[in-house]
């Protein structure tokens, strides 16, 4: 089993990245990922490479994401190797707007998996997945659906 110091090395990369989108700095934010990253965004955009992610975030945090702040919620860490983590976690923006808000609203909730490699004393995130959080057994059909198969739709 793997030490707590490599969880605690995984959480911090978590939060720098969340501090660089706060800030609202694309390269900060780009830079907590591997030079070769994937990225997938929630609408299925790719960005390949650190470039691709910064230059993908400099309208976002100029335009409509400027002053929006990011949340994770309780990472749920995996070594699938000494030098490899996955991560799954619900997470999401706040809009500036939203000031009063310290969880993201449902539209704007994600299921999120980050992959992160042990590099030289860091680790760096070398592929994401953003995918809104939609539970099948939550929408009014996958809630009929269940009722009709004699399930409590919950």
């Amino acid at each position: 089993m793997l030490n707590q110091s490599a969880d605690a090395g995984v959480r911090r990369t978590l939060s720098r990245l969340g501090d660089a989108w706060g800030e609202g700095d694309p390269d900060r934010y780009a830079a907590v990922f591997t030079e070769d990253a994937d990225y997938t965004a929630f609408d299925g955009t790719r960005m390949a490479g650190r470039r691709a992610i910064a230059d993908g975030h400099r309208a976002l945090f100029a335009g409509v994401m400027r002053g929006s702040r990011m949340t994770v919620r309780e990472p749920r860490i995996r070594h699938v190797a000494t030098d490899v983590a996955v991560v799954w976690a619900l997470g999401g923006i706040i809009m500036r707007w939203q000031r009063g808000r310290t969880e993201p609203s449902a539209k704007r909730l994600s299921a999120v998996t980050f992959v992160l490699v042990h590099q030289g004393d860091d680790w760096l995130v070398t592929a994401f997945q953003n995918t809104r959080y939609r539970p099948w057994s939550r929408t009014v059909i996958g809630r009929l659906t269940s009722r009709m198969a004699g399930g409590d739709g919950r």
